[in-house]
């Protein structure tokens, strides 16, 4: 994966973009440490930039602020999320790199195809998935799960992320 996304042209600015998507909990953050391991890659997780469990289909006005001045090769910006505050946070700038991963759900929206290197569609089975979610995030999330995931659905049917992907990794 590493090699073909470093075979491709420039598409974020003078930069690479790695779009990470799929449902929570298919792996797409360890992935994305992999890739910046080998590549020294800058990594920006989407769970900073929901705007708590019910902000996945408002992902787009974030990654407006991130992706649109990057792509002219200046410094994009998003609003962290404090989840445990349950608010907005800082800004957060991130200068132009020559990789860029983006990794979570909704990182592969249509709208920035044109950026876009690579869209990996990162996926695992049902169950694991779950069981990583819940270990990950807790009882705390178990309440949102189920909203969580419709919301995924609905954006994932509307994008065809899974069909527009580049690879498909499991």
């Amino acid at each position: 994966m590493v090699s073909l996304l470093l075979s491709k042209p420039p598409t974020l600015g003078s930069g690479r973009l790695l779009c990470l998507d799929g449902p929570a909990g298919s792996g797409k953050t360890t992935l994305a440490a992999e890739v910046a391991a080998l590549t020294a890659a800058a990594v920006v997780h989407l769970d900073d930039l929901y705007d708590g469990w019910s902000g996945l289909p408002r992902i787009d006005e974030q990654l407006a602020t991130l992706l649109g001045p990057l792509a002219q090769g200046e410094p994009g910006t998003y609003r962290r999320y404090d989840w445990a505050a349950g608010r907005l946070a800082e800004t957060v700038r991130v200068p132009p790199a020559p990789l860029l991963v983006l990794e979570g759900v909704g990182s592969g929206l249509a709208a920035y195809a044109a950026v876009r290197t690579l869209l990996v569609w990162v996926d695992a089975p049902p169950q694991v998935r779950l069981d990583r979610w819940r270990a990950r995030d807790g009882t705390a999330a178990e309440p949102f799960i189920a909203a969580w995931q419709r919301d995924e659905e609905a954006l994932f049917a509307r994008e065809g992320t899974r069909a527009a992907a580049d690879l498909v990794w499991q």
